[in-house]
């Protein structure tokens, strides 16, 4: 069999297909397998009729076709099936050829898997890949990372297919070792996750509050789009606010207020818990999600529990716009900031060395979370690669300052209203915790010091020196061992 295929690709649903179509464009031939190998015959037959696609029924076939080192990407559901498919694979495969996951894969699975696979001389890539069906077809934002030395073997392709901003800079670059490029995909996605929200309560401050309706609302949020807020999640809620249905009302009005997830927020959040890095937006995004699904518990306490007497708008809805505005742009700041305090933290733990600045580039095009602002972070780390947070950059510094009042007027809107602004109000005290010099955490300790022994430490005594009062005069010198879990 001739081996003139440049990669091969697993997994012809909607992502698969369009990255295959995407290759094929910028001049690389595929062959394509599909568990269900019907799947192959229909692609072959209609999408790729007439592309250089090779169709392979099977993985011994679609081994055959391919150039050494052999390249083989994966675009299957996360989980069990990767395993399996890789499992299949290991026995055609030598040394040095490469597997590539591009699927939402869990990032300590892909740690484990690039180990294994070291172990046997195959090289693994887990790489993020963002931008859903639209951008796997004309140019999603790609995150590698894994084996360094199968880098020089995928680059070209994966630089091509990539979307390409500043000059046809392409959003794909080498992230870091083993599970790096899958964990940057993971707070991508939480990032994500956060954004949404804080959109959500933007409109439910507008519909709810305000009584915009939504040919009002697709102009706001058209006109948001031209400035700080320009992005690629304030454009399609533009346009979904006028989508109609086939009865020529309005789509939005008919679906169900209660939002679906795959997991990817969640492990956002697990993953900060485990790294000591609050990202109290992200979880608060993720549970707002838990509270939407309870719906049918929710129409019943809308009927027994009950919020502010009249709660009805009276202030002037131009300002108040503009209040909502800069609110949704200082939380956006915020959860951007908590992102990044995760990926550093993950950075220094797993000595990944993570490019802050470049990740931003790669998020300008292509993604779900693309925007203006990605920009502005990627000149915050330009100016100082070594920032510990991008709210101490002066630009973000800056904004959050311009912001505070119509962010504080939101938040109260939001309890005078009795409109739930969950991530809008997380933020503004994530916001007001970070810059306070003191908290009382004081109390906490000397709570925990008097029920459990479990020491503190003085403002008069170095950091690291811990102390134990014997507060009920019952309890003794004796004390916990100090430790963090």
């Amino acid at each position: 069999m001739p081996q003139t295929a440049d990669i091969a690709l697993i997994g012809l649903a909607v992502m698969g297909q369009n990255i295959v179509l995407n290759m094929n464009d910028h001049g690389y031939v595929v062959a394509a397998f599909n568990r269900t190998v019907s799947k192959v015959d229909e692609f072959m037959a209609n999408e790729a009729k007439g592309t250089k696609v090779l169709g392979a029924h099977s993985l011994e076939e679609m081994v055959g076709m391919l150039k050494r080192p052999r390249r083989v990407m994966l675009l299957v559901k996360a989980g069990k099936p990767v395993d399996e498919f890789i499992n299949l694979l290991v026995p055609l495969l030598e040394p040095g050829d490469i597997i590539i996951d591009g699927g939402n894969s869990y990032y300590p699975d892909t740690v484990r898997r690039y180990k294994e696979l070291k172990e046997k001389g195959i090289l693994f890539v887990g790489s993020g890949v963002s931008g859903g069906e639209e951008g796997a077809r004309h140019g999603p934002s790609l995150m590698p990372g894994g084996a360094p030395e199968a880098w020089p073997h995928i680059k070209a392709i994966f630089q091509s297919i990539a979307a390409k901003v500043d000059g046809n800079v392409p959003c794909c670059d080498w992230v870091g070792e083993s599970g790096a490029g899958h964990f940057v995909k993971m707070v991508h996605n939480g990032i994500e996750y956060g954004d949404m929200q804080l959109i959500c309560e933007a409109y439910n401050l507008l519909h709810d509050g305000l009584g915009l309706d939504n040919a009002k609302l697709a102009e706001v949020f058209t006109e948001w789009n031209q400035g700080e807020l320009d992005s690629y999640l304030i454009e399609i809620t533009s346009k979904i606010f006028t989508f109609k249905d086939t009865d020529g009302s309005y789509l939005l009005d008919h679906i169900l207020d209660a939002a679906g997830q795959k997991g990817t927020g969640k492990w956002t959040v697990d993953s900060g818990l485990e790294l000591g890095a609050p990202v109290t937006l992200i979880a608060e995004a993720v549970f707002a999600r838990m509270i939407s699904s309870l719906k049918d518990e929710r129409v019943a306490a809308s009927a027994v529990l009950v919020g502010p007497e009249n709660p009805k708008f009276t202030g002037d809805v131009k300002l108040t716009l503009e209040d909502i505005r800069q609110a949704l742009y200082a939380s956006k700041i915020i959860s951007y900031a908590q992102g990044y305090m995760l990926m550093r933290q993950a950075s220094e733990q797993y000595k990944w060395n993570l490019n802050m600045g470049g990740l931003a580039l790669m998020w300008r095009g292509g993604c779900i979370i693309r925007s203006r602002f990605l920009g502005e972070i990627k000149a915050a780390f330009d100016r100082n690669p070594n920032l510990t947070n991008l709210m101490l950059d002066h630009f973000f510094s800056d904004a959050l300052k311009k912001a505070q009042g119509g962010w504080r007027r939101t938040v109260a809107l939001g309890a005078q209203l009795g409109i739930p602004t969950t991530t809008f109000s997380n933020a503004l005290s994530f916001y007001d915790s970070y810059r306070s010099a003191r908290l009382p955490a004081n109390l906490l300790q000397a709570q925990r010091d008097y029920f459990g022994a479990h020491t503190y430490e003085r403002v008069d005594q170095p950091r690291g020196k811990f102390f134990h009062s014997n507060w009920t005069g019952q309890g003794g010198t004796v004390s916990s061992s100090t430790y963090n879990a």
